[in-house]
């Protein structure tokens, strides 16, 4: 799937920098001048969203933050430490359905949509 272009999800993650080890800030160069690591650097090496998750996400107004990513990394970290391929992860009102192995954000459903939804092809399911 292709990736949305300029989308809000895109330009929220652009945003968002690496300070110092360990801590982020929404625009914040990092300290001294040094060039800073974008979250969206990090989250593209632990974790991706398809272009399917990302128009979901937008069309259903889904907007994490940071600390929620980072559950959700935490989420399939231990998904993946017990063997699951394919999970329902979620956190607050949000569903997102993670395919652990190629560590992808293949679906998010908020609350609203959840009533009456089936997820099928996941074998585990894990709340942060």
């Amino acid at each position: 799937m292709r990736p949305i272009e300029n989308s809000k999800i895109d330009q929220l993650i652009q945003q968002t920098q690496v300070t110092t080890p360990g801590s982020v800030g929404i625009g914040n160069a990092a300290p001294d001048g040094a060039a800073g690591t974008t979250f969206a650097d990090l989250l593209q090496d632990r974790l991706k969203v398809s272009g399917h998750a990302k128009t979901r996400m937008e069309s259903r107004n889904i907007n994490l933050s940071q600390d929620d990513w980072n559950r959700v990394l935490g989420g399939v970290q231990r998904a993946s430490d017990k063997g699951a391929n394919e999970s329902l992860v979620m956190v607050d009102n949000v569903a997102l359905v993670v395919s652990v192995k190629n560590r992808t954000v293949i679906t998010a459903v908020d609350k609203d949509n959840l009533k009456d939804n089936v997820f099928t092809n996941i074998d585990s399911a894990v709340i942060v």
